[in-house]
């Protein structure tokens, strides 16, 4: 299996298609996801058209085991951000 792309490496590659500059590139980049972040924060998601969206969703309280020792532990409710890929990324990548 081959190593996945670094964020340099991705930097690189979008700068070469684009013809932008790395640092406009990341600027963008940086830019999307503060864009991103503030929405899930804000609306409870974010989609990102052709890859999926970011929803935030929140988890119920739980019974959990301590694997060290195996003791019964509770484990608090929280609210959480899962990412749900597109039909057309798993189509693509399927």
């Amino acid at each position: 299996m081959a190593n996945k792309m670094t964020k340099s490496q991705i930097l690189t590659a979008l700068a070469e298609k684009t013809e932008l500059s790395k640092k406009d590139v990341t600027n963008v980049l940086d830019t999307l996801a503060d864009l991103a972040y503030a929405e899930v924060k804000k609306n409870g998601e974010f989609a990102l058209p052709g890859f999926g969206k970011l929803v935030k969703v929140k988890r119920k309280a739980r019974m959990g085991r301590n694997p060290m020792t195996g003791e019964e532990i509770k484990i608090p409710a929280k609210t959480v951000v899962k990412f749900r890929l597109s039909k057309a990324a798993k189509d693509s990548v399927a």
